[in-house]
């Protein structure tokens, strides 16, 4: 698939780029070669090929849940700057 000099300084356009003749054609040039490999790509036979959301398969590493006890509100405020009603008292960061 080709891509013309025109359709390169359109998209550019588009994204407010301001790009110097060099650079048009060198954008030229190497799209047309990431569209050439794509359309390569395109003439894969995939007709009996699964979709897959990775390359590889992937297993999640499980474990059982297990109820454990925790620390008290108390203890877990103990070395805290700051706090109020059970809660850790911090500086405002927004607004």
């Amino acid at each position: 698939m080709k891509i013309t000099r025109e359709e390169v300084v359109h998209v550019a356009e588009l994204a407010r780029l301001d790009l110097d003749e060099d650079a048009i054609e060198l954008y030229t040039r190497q799209l047309g070669e990431i569209l050439t490999y794509i359309d390569s790509l395109n003439r894969v036979d995939t007709k009996d090929v699964p979709p897959t959301s990775h390359a590889i398969f992937i297993n999640n590493a499980f474990r059982e849940d297990k109820v454990k006890s925790s620390i008290t509100v108390e203890r877990a405020l103990a070395n805290a700057p700051r706090s109020e009603d059970g809660s850790f008292v911090v500086p405002k960061v927004i607004g």
